[in-house]
Order: structure tokens, then C-alpha cells, then sequence
């Protein structure tokens, strides 16, 4: 039986809905734990959509007990390349805004005058 504060921790509890993108099980395979009394589970409802909520770490066992374990280590290996490969995603767009921004002020730079009086030779700092 899990302690009460172990349902507000952040990251102890997961959605139906979440499990299946995360472990590729169903709502039924959720609720088919509850029955056996494996699963603790609280309903809940956002914008009228009712989900089911479980102990992630029950649930992990629950997966590895039924379905094996190589089908939990698989998803999670799954679920967390997606998690990096949209990440990286995220940092070449980011790269790429940054890269523009620079070759912005370059250009800026080399039509300020200088100290001198020599138009175009701005100094390039940090430039490789």
C-alpha cells in the first residue's frame, strides 16, 4: 500500500493515457491491474475527460511481472530517445536563430566606421 504523500510527488504518478505512449500499455491492461488489486489508482477528470491515475513504480512492476521485463526496459529506452531526439531538435532550431543572429551583427559591424577611420575592418571577437 503506498504512503499518501508518495501521490503528490512529482513524477510518482502516471495517467492511462500517459502509460500508453510511455509503455504501450492500454486503459485495459491498467484497469485489469486494478481488479487483481496489483494497481492503487485514483480517477480524475480534466475538461470532462476522465483518466486514471496509478503509482508509476507500481505500474513499472505490474509491466515487468506481466509482460516482462525486456518490454518495460524497451519503452522506456523508447520513450527516452524520443525525449533527446526532440530535444535536439529544439536546439538545432535554437542554433540556427543564433547563427543568423550572429552573421546579423557581423555584418552590422563591418559597415561601422572603426577608430582609425577604416570602414569594414571591425575586429571579429571570438570568431575561429
Amino acid at each position: 500500500m503506498a504512503e499518501h504523500g508518495e501521490w503528490t510527488l512529482k513524477g510518482a504518478t502516471i495517467s492511462d493515457v500517459t502509460a500508453m505512449k510511455e509503455y504501450g500499455v492500454g486503459r485495459d491492461f491498467i484497469v485489469k491491474g486494478i481488479r487483481s488489486g496489483k494497481l492503487e489508482y485514483r480517477e480524475g477528470a480534466i475538461w470532462g475527460n476522465p483518466y486514471i491515475k496509478v503509482l508509476r513504480r507500481e505500474l513499472e512492476h505490474y509491466i515487468a511481472e506481466e509482460l516482462g521485463a525486456d518490454h518495460l526496459r524497451l519503452n522506456k529506452s523508447q520513450t527516452e530517445l524520443r525525449g533527446i531526439m526532440k530535444e535536439m531538435a529544439v536546439l538545432r532550431k535554437r542554433l540556427g536563430e543564433l547563427q543568423a543572429r550572429r552573421t546579423e551583427i557581423e555584418k552590422t559591424m563591418m559597415k561601422l566606421p572603426t577608430e582609425t577611420g577604416v570602414l569594414g575592418n571591425a575586429p571579429t571577437a571570438g570568431r575561429r
